[in-house]
């Protein structure tokens, strides 16, 4: 999303500016770095050793699956996941079949599994072979959804995106030899409104988002509980081992990766893309799709507390310099708070930053090195270590293309 009139919310001036004794005061403009300022976050990283994070985030936790709506989905009962298998396609390197699960009771939504060709081999059949780690790849804005991450170009502008921004995201995981999910997040492609889809518009977001406030629910927590729901099909599939389970998106689908995460900690290794940053620096700075939004978040905690959810578990923020909506300078300031939180955790080495030259697009360089270490640090127990690869990325730059603004 392009910020508003191009300017951030910083940049404009003040309509009233500070009191006649210099002292700053609330008004339209000033409104979220004021709060910011003034507003305490009742549940901000408290503790100092692994014993005192792991208390913070038993408190915590829940407080964001309410703020999210996860309750409020939770309170109309559980359903039986009905899977049905409506395609399956055969490539050089891997199969690609398309599912349907329900999600919550009388809701379905439909994803893509990709799995290795050699993970079907007929001399190993799948409930023999050794079992994959499993990469899940929300998607952010755009209205070819999920195709996008299996390298699907529908538009010339999909072609641009996924070349240009390495948008792939599931294709390459599979190409990295695991089993791959690319779901449709609600309000984009088939599960938009039929208002959107007939006008061809991106997205049903706002109207989704405000229909889902009225019953105490958000739309990146429907999306969230959609991700759990995979993890909980993959759990009934042979060939997938669900104690390595990563989840990598860009933009909105890094928005879906962060929160998912946190939530959910059956996810061994997060890797959002384009998205950690502040929530004041960027959704309280610009003008953002409404799906973004988590009313009454910052009453409670910032990014990096979200984020702190996440440890010890790996993580590694993906950003570009040149990022107009979740920009460089508040990346680096949120994740030296989560560094104290990893730190607080005893797993300093699995909190990770790479900067790369470029736009609001992925960036897959230290991706899949950053994954397949946490892989193998975890084994087949499902227990990540504390330690990492002193080689992984850290704040590094890489010389990139400005690639056109990944979804």
């Amino acid at each position: 999303m392009a910020p508003e009139n191009g300017r951030r919310t910083s940049d404009r001036p003040h309509a009233g500016g500070p009191d006649p004794a210099g002292r700053p005061r609330l008004d339209a403009d000033s409104y979220v770095s004021f709060l910011c300022t003034s507003t305490p976050r009742s549940h901000e990283v408290r503790g100092t050793s692994p014993e005192e994070v792991t208390q913070w985030q038993q408190r915590f936790r829940p407080i964001l699956r309410q703020l999210l709506g996860l309750d409020a989905i939770a309170e109309r009962g559980t359903c039986d996941l009905a899977p049905e298998l409506h395609s399956t396609e055969t490539f050089d390197d891997h199969i690609r079949e398309e599912w349907t699960i329900e999600s919550e009771p009388d809701f379905r939504f439909p994803f893509y599994l990709l799995r290795p060709r050699e993970a079907r081999a007929v001399e190993a059949p799948a409930a023999e072979a050794e079992p994959r780690p499993l990469v899940i790849t929300p998607h952010g804005h755009g209205k070819s959804g999920k195709r996008v991450y299996v390298g699907i170009a529908d538009t010339d502008s999909d072609r641009e995106q996924i070349e240009d921004g390495e948008r792939d995201i599931a294709l390459q995981a599979v190409r990295q030899g695991y089993v791959a999910i690319a779901p449709d997040m609600r309000a984009f492609a088939g599960l938009r409104r039929a208002h959107e889809r007939e006008r061809d518009h991106t997205c049903s977001c706002r109207t989704m988002q405000m229909h889902a406030l009225l019953f105490g629910r958000t739309l990146v927590g429907e999306r969230v509980h959609d991700v759990s729901r995979l993890i909980d099909f993959a759990a009934t599939q042979p060939g997938i081992d669900t104690s390595r389970v990563a989840i990598s998106g860009n933009s909105g689908g890094g928005t879906v990766t962060l929160f998912a995460a946190a939530c959910d900690e059956r996810i061994t290794v997060a890797v959002p893309g384009s998205y950690f940053c502040t929530f004041e620096h960027s959704i309280g700075s610009i003008y953002h799709c409404e799906c973004n939004y988590v009313p009454g978040i910052l009453r409670h905690g910032e990014m990096w507390d979200v984020a702190g959810l996440i440890a010890p578990r790996p993580f590694l923020a993906v950003a570009g310099t040149e990022d107009p909506i979740f920009p460089v300078d508040a990346v680096r300031s949120s994740f030296a708070r989560l560094e104290e939180i990893y730190r607080a955790a005893g797993a300093a080495a699995s909190c990770r930053l790479s900067i790369n030259e470029g736009g609001h697009r992925y960036y897959k360089r230290d991706v899949w090195p950053f994954i397949a270490r946490s892989f193998a640090a975890a084994g087949r127990t499902g227990e990540p270590k504390n330690r990492y690869d002193s080689d992984s990325a850290h704040d590094r730059t890489h010389g990139r293309p400005h690639g056109g603004a990944g979804s």
